[in-house]
């Protein structure tokens, strides 16, 4: 069947959606974004039999979806209406919410349903839901709607409000005064939820220390309590606020309006600093609260599970340095397993652009960053007594793709999208991939996988041995099945021989080409480009950060300037 994937921009989703197509044999075209002039060429030029929106904000022109069936996938119950749907369920605490897949009409949302299917809402934030139940739900949806399509029995049944078990409604777009927090009346949960719906778009909007500032990424803090709106402490980037009843941690916060801070997503502890200037916060210096953590280690019999969760999966200069320090305290363990878990919603995405961006050097930012994850890269390669475990449990990209294969086996959830790539942001890539890389999946593929930067379904990773195993997409399921296989790898094996194994290949590769030299071609490229201040990277960097649309003044304040210091996004 002929497809055009038609949508607003190249999300998790549409990447997903992509490759499984691909994968079905069938024919596919894609247009983002809504160029009209553009789409109708490409319209008449393919001549698609179906037109599928897996992420669409735009409105669908109407001679196009009065002469090609376009199906829309809607993150909504079936019945819900409206631009800002999980918004509103998470807001509300919806105890389950869901996505329906409908045709285009005249009348956004209410086209005939091709699908519906409901799942229990999680409480967490809105690209964890969207990452997880509305992808895996609305994957399910579309291919049935594939074989549906061929079908000239099957027939797509009208929206019916007056059917009872239609429970959505119509509901208007969630602008940012609906959403705001009362401190003085809303009590924590009240409050996070209404971050949680808020989540990487479009934050919830307040007002601290004399400026408006975006807020994304709550976690509750269990024991420390303060007045509402008081800032308590801070920890690990981010910043803990009291509430009327307790006190909540928020990781990342933008701010537009002060001339020493960038209007991107920065660690929040990054914007409070800059807006207290040397005004004296009263914060508590000495605490004990795990609640913001975003590195820990759970230990389970032999094994060592170790957790990464940085928000959207970038890795700071700071946050490498930590885990660095956490994986070599845990390699000093009697742990005969270490397995690196990543974080919630992603696994890793590798360097932080938008630390990079609002640095006031970023060529030296990059640099710092790149040579501070390619430490934890060779930490996990460096690793003789012990199982490495890559557990990808969720998307990862760039450098955070690579970071995996340091590690003896890889185990994927089926329905993760990984992007081993670099070449769209302007780099070379570092992290040891000329070195893992091609040792994974052969020189011939790995040139393909990094020149052509197209995603990789876990199956067709299954497929190249980019991992090992595949466990099932459920979120349940893969945990159970990989505790089991990390328990059969310290006690149902000869791990010893194993692990001599290990050695012996490590000493084979460095004999034959040091480990040090894949490391300094890799930074030689990488270094080049950082300090070229016509390089690609920077502009692609901050189109990047940005959202495709830099303010004039961001592309000369934070220009970067060419220097001699030597100090590692990928």
């Amino acid at each position: 069947m002929k497809v055009l994937i038609l949508a607003s921009s190249f999300s998790g989703l549409c990447q997903r959606v992509l490759r499984e197509l691909v994968l079905l044999g069938h024919d596919i075209d894609q247009h983002y974004g809504m160029d009209e002039p553009v789409l109708r060429r490409q319209i008449s030029a393919f001549q698609p039999d179906l037109i599928l929106c897996p992420f669409l904000t735009h409105r669908i022109p109407e001679d196009i979806w009065r002469a090609h069936k376009c199906l829309i996938v809607h993150p909504g119950i079936e019945g819900d209406r409206g631009p800002s749907s999980i918004d509103y369920a998470i807001t509300q605490d919806a105890a389950q919410w869901g996505v329906t897949l409908l045709q285009a009409d005249s009348e956004m949302d209410a086209g005939d349903i091709w699908g519906t299917q409901n799942f229990p809402l999680r409480r967490a934030g809105k690209t964890s839901v969207y990452k997880r139940e509305v992808s895996s739900t609305a994957v399910a949806l579309i291919k049935q709607a594939l074989l549906d399509f061929e079908n000239t029995a099957f027939t797509p049944k009208p929206l019916d409000y007056n059917n009872p078990n239609v429970e959505g409604t119509c509901n208007p777009l969630l602008r940012q005064p609906m959403r705001a927090i009362n401190w003085d009346q809303d009590n924590t949960h009240t409050i996070i939820q209404k971050l949680f719906a808020a989540d990487t778009t479009p934050g919830l909007l307040d007002h601290l220390l004399g400026h408006d500032i975006h807020l994304f990424g709550p976690a509750n803090e269990p024991h420390l309590k303060g007045k509402p709106k008081q800032i308590l402490a801070i920890r690990h980037g981010a910043v803990c606020i009291g509430t009327l009843d307790g006190a909540v941690w928020i990781k990342q916060m933008k701010c537009k309006t002060h001339p020493d801070l960038p209007a991107i997503k920065l660690p929040a502890a990054r914007v409070i600093n800059v807006l207290a200037g040397n005004s004296d916060l009263g914060l508590i210096g000495d605490f004990d609260s795990s609640a913001i953590d975003d590195i820990r280690v759970e230990r389970q019999g032999d094994t060592a599970y170790v957790y990464f969760d940085f928000y959207n999966g970038a890795a700071n200069t700071q946050q490498c340095l930590r885990l660095k320090h956490t994986l070599a305290q845990v390699k000093t363990s009697d742990a005969k397993v270490i397995v690196l878990m990543g974080g919630e919603d992603f696994f890793s995405n590798g360097i932080h652009l938008n630390c990079i961006e609002a640095a006031s050097d970023p060529a030296l930012e990059s640099w710092q960053n790149i040579n501070a994850i390619d430490d934890v890269v060779e930490e996990i390669i460096n690793t003789p007594n012990q199982l490495t475990v890559a557990a990808l449990r969720n998307n990862a990209g760039a450098g955070g793709a690579i970071l995996a294969l340091a590690c003896d086996k890889v185990i994927i959830r089926e329905g993760v999208v990984l992007n081993p790539h670099y070449q769209k942001m302007g780099l070379y890539g570092s992290e040891y991939w000329t070195y893992l890389l091609p040792k994974r999946v052969g020189q011939s593929l790995a040139a393909e996988l990094t020149s052509q930067c197209e995603p990789l379904l876990a199956s067709e990773a299954i497929n190249c041995q980019f991992a090992d195993q595949m466990l099932p997409e459920d979120w349940e399921q893969y945990h159970e099945h990989l505790h089991h296989f990390c328990q059969q790898q310290s006690t149902q094996i000869d791990l010893s021989a194993e692990l001599e194994r290990k050695r012996a290949q490590r000493a084979a590769d460095e004999k034959a080409k040091p480990l040090s030299a894949y490391r300094t071609e890799e930074l030689a490229k990488m270094r080049e480009i950082f300090y070229n201040p016509e390089s690609s990277y920077h502009m692609e960097r901050k189109l990047f950060v940005y959202k495709g649309k830099p303010p004039v003044a961001a592309q000369h304040e934070n220009a970067p300037q060419a220097s001699a210091s030597n100090a590692n996004v990928a």
